[in-house]
């Protein structure tokens, strides 16, 4: 993947071993420090559709947004990087959910998403449902997204552990994915980067499959690039059984200035 003078990035994905199609999307758009991942939902292959509408959309829709910021020399910050995804992330809600209604094939049809935008300092991270972003910081992993899924309200209220849920028979059950319906609700959060951090994100057929002890040990390895330790990933992965399809896109922060579309103040 291209890398540029701030930031090192890293993108797989794969079927797995289990499914026929992959129905995950990913983009990776050094040019405005942004990344998007999307695990797509639904029958007949709809969610293949349904990642892919939503990665083209809001790659589009963003680059497009911090060009007009560029090109009128309107400097750009955080809040309004926020407001142009959940914006964007919307754009695609609704994109998914017209193509829905015009071809009865694709009823249905939705997909979790995660993204991040960064600039100067500061991470943008956006995501609806089940595919996650993680912090690797001095050696440790820290997940900074919050699942929306049936399991992670049943770990909120005390009634089952971490542990526990690991093995519920209803992991995969989301409380909320982008085209499913009007309006889409998108947690976003943001982040203070520190030089040296690894971020990545994925979908949970990388989640499913590794525990977060053996997502930190991968990331550990100083002398791995990233290329290989998102190589590894995916391969750790199927090792332990690919029952869906992996993806994962890992970005490392080298310096702490402008980042993507150079910033005219």
């Amino acid at each position: 993947m291209p890398n540029s003078d701030s930031i090192d990035y890293a993108s797989q994905t794969d079927t797995g071993l289990k499914r026929v199609h992959n129905e995950d999307a990913i983009a990776v758009c050094p040019e405005s420090a942004m990344t998007i991942l999307a695990d797509g939902m639904g029958g007949y292959n709809a969610g293949e559709v349904a990642s892919e509408i939503a990665i083209t959309v809001i790659k589009d829709y963003v680059n497009e947004k911090l060009h007009r910021f560029l090109s009128h020399l309107i400097p750009y910050q955080p809040d309004d990087l926020q407001l142009i995804v959940e914006q964007a992330i919307e754009l695609a809600n609704n994109t998914i959910l017209q193509a829905a209604l015009t071809e009865p094939q694709y009823f249905g049809m939705g997909t979790t998403l995660v993204m991040s935008v960064c600039y100067r300092d500061i991470l943008v991270v956006a995501h609806v449902g089940d595919s996650r972003a993680y912090r690797y910081r001095q050696g440790q992993l820290t997940q900074i997204t919050h699942d929306h899924s049936v399991v992670q309200e049943q770990i909120d209220a005390g009634m089952i552990s971490v542990e526990t849920a690991q093995y519920s028979d209803i992991k995969n059950l989301v409380t909320r994915a982008v085209g499913v319906s009007y309006p889409v609700e998108t947690e976003v959060n943001l982040h203070q980067v520190e030089i040296g951090d690894v971020y990545l994100l994925c979908s949970d057929g990388l989640s499913d499959m590794l525990s977060a002890q053996k997502i930190q040990e991968t990331l550990q390895q100083d002398n791995v690039n990233i290329q290989d330790m998102c190589a590894e990933l995916i391969r750790l992965a199927n090792e332990e059984g690919g029952r869906d399809n992996i993806s994962v896109i890992l970005f490392k922060i080298n310096s702490i200035k402008n980042f993507g579309l150079k910033q005219l103040f």
